[in-house]
């Protein structure tokens, strides 16, 4: 139990000193063309339009603008890349369900999305973001089976939980423990967050450094 302990405050420690280092946005991909190599760890985030994943990423880095927030859903429609340290990078999806902008233009990248996810070797983990007062709906149910076929490993992060009570809390991750039972490739360990309250920041930068 001790050694748990120990184990988890170092990679507390070691996710804090990772995400203290410089982080850089490097490129929009359009086109899998497009894709950098894949000689470093990729980790990605994706979410419904207006779940809160910008400035969730924006938190995590101490930064106001590295990820451009939007009140307009559906205004990200490319994958967004971020060079952490050069060790790790950051990919910031399409937001997903309420995409303002054309259907042929929403196809073009949620055919990107699926590519990407099936076929980019490097990429050690989804971080799929889920809005605390809502819980999970069936568009981010859609979304997480296709993460089970593609064989993607994912973990679910509550966002904006300084806008609910303990008990509502509680009663969420109940709800959602319950719901990723039943999905093959999703990681058991739920991650609350508040990017507003700087809430479970540490405990996610953690998630990220053990994957290196």
């Amino acid at each position: 139990m001790e050694d748990d302990v120990n184990i988890q405050n170092e990679r507390l420690k070691k996710g804090i000193e990772l995400f203290n280092k410089r982080c850089d946005f490097m490129l929009s991909v359009a086109s899998l063309k497009q894709l950098p190599l894949d000689d470093k760890v990729e980790v990605a985030f994706a979410g419904r339009s207006n779940v809160g994943k910008s400035s969730l990423i924006n938190a995590l880095f101490g930064q106001r603008k590295l990820a451009k927030t939007s009140s307009t859903p559906g205004r990200t429609q490319q994958l967004n890349y971020f060079n952490l340290n050069d060790k790790v990078y950051i990919v910031d999806l399409p937001g997903y369900g309420f995409a303002k902008a054309p259907k042929d233009i929403v196809k073009n990248w949620q055919n990107l999305i699926n590519t990407y996810l099936v076929g980019r070797a490097n990429l050690r983990r989804v971080f799929v973001l889920i809005d605390s007062r809502h819980g999970i709906k069936k568009i981010d149910e859609e979304i997480m089976d296709m993460l089970d076929k593609a064989a993607v490993t994912y973990q679910i992060v509550l966002t904006k939980t300084d806008k609910i009570s303990e008990k509502e809390l509680n009663k969420i991750l109940d709800d959602t423990n319950k719901k990723i039972e039943k999905h093959t490739a999703a990681y058991v360990s739920i991650i609350a967050t508040s990017s507003e309250k700087n809430l479970g920041l540490d405990k996610l930068k953690a998630e990220v450094f053990s994957l290196l």
